[in-house]
């Protein structure tokens, strides 16, 4: 009987190539160059894949960016986006920052996670921590 680990942990280097494989799937709705680097991913594996991803990008004691949210398209809707967030809030708030932006074709996704639209923008949004 096969038994499915999955694990969220930080990316290493040795994960990158499998992050950017993963960000390539969606080309329409993520930046594909100036990828956050490998050590500001979080990432859930799945045995040996990697099912999702999120960078948090610190820019400074102020602000961080949360960046290339992917899932694999047969892991979404089981909320591992969530987790994948969640993760990168937990870091950015154990690291002091006081906010977090977004920039997303999703916005109800990050809505929900108590972001709010940043001076009417409609796809860039702001959570204060």
């Amino acid at each position: 009987m096969k038994h499915n680990m999955q694990v969220l942990r930080r990316a290493t280097a040795a994960d990158y190539p499998a992050i950017k494989t993963l960000i390539a799937h969606y080309p329409a709705q993520l930046m594909q160059e100036h990828l956050p680097e490998p050590e500001e991913f979080f990432i859930i594996q799945l045995d040996r894949d990697i099912i999702g991803c999120c960078a948090l990008e610190v820019y400074s004691q102020r602000l961080a960016e949360i960046r290339s949210l992917a899932v694999r398209e047969d892991h979404r809707h089981k909320g591992l986006g969530s987790q994948l967030v969640d993760a990168c809030l937990a870091a950015a708030k154990d690291a002091g920052i006081l906010e977090i932006l977004t920039i997303t074709n999703s916005p109800t996704f990050f809505e929900t996670r108590g972001f709010g639209a940043f001076k009417n923008e409609k796809y860039a949004l702001l959570k204060v921590l």
